[in-house]
């Protein structure tokens, strides 16, 4: 116990005292996830609008194939985006791998499943009537899909919450592509998985900790959003 209360003590004085590799970590972790989301969300949401309002063709083994991806654990994804770029590979030539943009793209094939499941069943959830109904009174595609993009807004919102908490946590494929170079492609997982080997767990409680921050700032915005918009709505 007294270990434990040490480590904790020694973690909130990493955190607190700027310590440079920590917060580099944590640089490396937000701006790789957060760019990751920023590219698989705009594409993920119109594919999911696609299956959801309009004739795709295989529509159903659309959305299986997307829900089964799901499930797909995160070093697979890792090992797959590994050999295809790796210098045999077929993207091998563009040398990306352990670099960042190798995470994001390990990242993104990660998320977009996720995000293409859950943004699906947001419009899914409301009557499919809307966007036929929108387009007979005379508004254009872009302002019909707007309306109904606002009607699901919420539902899409958790949708992109919880594909950046699938990201921003995970270990394998950020470890199998990224290298875990400090400064450069070390983020958060790798690091508290490093540093726990090393028994050196002040660094991994204080980056664990900030995790949890994230968990809780994200949730904490999702509901002040979805009660601000339960008043208006009112």
């Amino acid at each position: 116990m007294d270990d434990i209360l040490t480590a904790s003590a020694e973690a909130a004085s990493l955190l607190f005292a700027g310590d440079t590799e920590l917060w580099s970590i944590i640089g490396v972790s937000l701006s790789v996830s957060l760019r990751a989301i920023v590219y698989a969300a705009p594409p993920a949401i119109a594919l999911a609008f696609a299956l959801a309002y309009l004739r795709v063709p295989g529509r159903r083994l659309w959305i299986v194939t997307f829900n089964t991806l799901m499930a797909v654990p995160a070093v697979v994804v890792g090992l797959t985006v590994y050999l295809c770029l790796s210098r045999n590979g077929p993207l091998g030539d563009l040398r990306l791998l352990f670099t960042q943009q190798a995470m994001i793209i390990g990242q993104i094939v990660l998320c977009f499943p996720l995000l293409v499941a859950m943004s699906h069943a947001a419009f899914q959830s409301r009557d499919q009537r809307a966007w036929e109904t929108a387009v007979t009174l005379g508004a254009g595609p872009w302002r019909a899909l707007r309306t109904v993009v606002y009607e699901v807004r919420f539902g899409l919102i958790a949708a992109i919450v919880a594909a950046f908490g699938r990201i921003v946590a995970e270990v394998g494929c950020s470890m199998m592509v990224g290298g875990n170079i400090l400064h450069h492609t070390r983020n958060i997982p790798t690091a508290i998985a490093l540093e726990t080997s090393k028994g050196a767990f002040a660094q991994g409680i204080a980056l664990g900790a900030v995790l949890l921050l994230f968990a809780l700032t994200l949730n904490v915005t999702l509901n002040v959003l979805q009660g601000s918009g339960e008043i208006h709505a009112q």
